[in-house]
């Protein structure tokens, strides 16, 4: 091989290289049964973390028309010199084509998918499940993580939300819907702790609240946020993750020590939280005369609490979300909820203790041991009575 042969071999290989960094998928292809007539399949790129699995915040990039085979076909894809997530959503005509349905994974439209350059994607899928029967031929590690959470988030719905009918009247029915979806929350969050794929972890991290409210699992915001940024420290998603899950952003963390903050009381005093703590244990509730499971939670939960351990170290303070002296007083004698402390700034819930410990939903409660760090929050029932008898006895 000759000098220019040499030159001409080794241009032809940067060149290729080149192309490959930015080449885009070939192209995304498949078939859709069940599909009506004129409907059109849309690829849509989130463009932020808080965008996925967000009705009409995705930008639509590429779309398809369905024929009546249920056959479809994009043309026109993004270049992409990286990974990168977009999502899949099926729309009838005269629908907004970035809208996507994420109540109920049995009937969503939509579903998240990675793109790697030079690829080619074959799927298939129901019109009527999209989400729920699709499926992609030779998935890649990312895609197939998506699928195992896909089957995750169905079972997970499927046992513990769907078909469910509680009666918002009734305190315990409230508090039951709670623990539900707490439990739904939990086996996505589980998925996204043990994934090593970031993508298919930060679509997890979405489909735990796509309202973006994650006021009752903040810790697994932190936790995520520290996994993540060892590996990515510079992916925009982790930054933004991270942004999320810092503190001043969040509600009072478990392993935390609860700020000692001054509190208008009932009687007319105002004292500093560090001076109500109990000798071993104290319970901070947020509750109001106006919610029924904080009203069931003091008679059924609080009460008998009180009594068996007040004289072994045990006291409760609580903040009332109240706008009225009168309300607030009747409901707390009835209740027998006037043994302990009761505070409030008769603000309701626009009171600034409950701007600056970051809450805004009742019931809800943190466990603080003798030195004031916050052991465990937003316990009921059965589970706060297990707890303070465990710590106890």
């Amino acid at each position: 091989m000759n000098y220019f042969q040499k030159r001409y071999r080794i241009v032809s290989q940067l060149l290729l290289l080149i192309l490959i960094g930015c080449q885009s998928p070939d192209s995304i292809s498949g078939r859709i049964e069940n599909a009506p007539k004129d409907s059109k399949i849309y690829l849509i790129k989130p463009g932020n973390l808080r965008s996925v699995a967000a009705p009409y915040f995705g930008t639509v990039v590429d779309s398809a028309s369905i024929f009546s085979n249920g056959d479809f076909n994009f043309s026109d894809m993004p270049e992409i010199k990286t990974s990168e997530l977009f999502e899949l959503a099926v729309q009838p005509q005269g629908k907004a084509p970035n809208y996507l349905k994420t109540e109920n994974p049995l009937e969503a439209n939509f579903m998240p998918i990675v793109l790697e350059p030079g690829s080619h994607v074959s799927i298939y899928s129901d019109w009527f499940q999209f989400q729920k029967r699709y499926s992609i031929k030779m998935p890649s590690k990312n895609n197939k993580a998506l699928l195992k959470l896909r089957d995750i988030n169905v079972q997970a719905f499927k046992t513990y939300l769907n078909n469910k009918n509680w009666h918002v009247e009734d305190g315990s029915e409230l508090l039951a819907k709670e623990k539900a979806l707490l439990n739904y929350q939990k086996a996505l969050m589980n998925f996204a702790n043990e994934t090593k794929e970031l993508l298919p972890a930060l679509v997890a991290l979405r489909w735990v609240s796509p309202e973006n409210d994650y006021e009752r699992v903040p810790e697994f915001l932190v936790e995520q946020c520290k996994s993540r940024k060892k590996n990515y420290p510079e992916h925009p998603w982790v930054k933004e993750l991270c942004e999320m899950a810092s503190p001043e952003n969040l509600p009072v963390l478990v392993g935390s020590t609860f700020p000692n903050l001054k509190l208008p009381l009932i009687s007319g005093d105002t004292l500093d939280i560090k001076t109500m703590m109990g000798k071993k244990l104290t319970i901070v509730d947020l509750w109001a005369s106006w919610c029924a499971p904080c009203r069931k939670e003091n008679r059924e939960i609080l009460v008998p609490l009180w009594d068996k351990y007040h004289d072994q170290g045990l006291n409760i303070i609580a903040y009332g979300l109240e706008s009225d002296l009168s309300y607030w007083k009747t409901a707390a004698e009835r209740d027998g909820a006037d043994r302990w402390f009761q505070a409030s700034d008769l603000q309701g819930d626009d009171a600034d203790f409950l701007k600056k410990i970051r809450v805004q939903t009742i019931p809800a409660n943190f466990i603080l041991d003798a030195e004031g760090m916050v052991i465990a929050k937003n316990l009921h029932g059965k589970a706060l009575e297990h707890l303070v008898n465990t710590y106890f006895e």
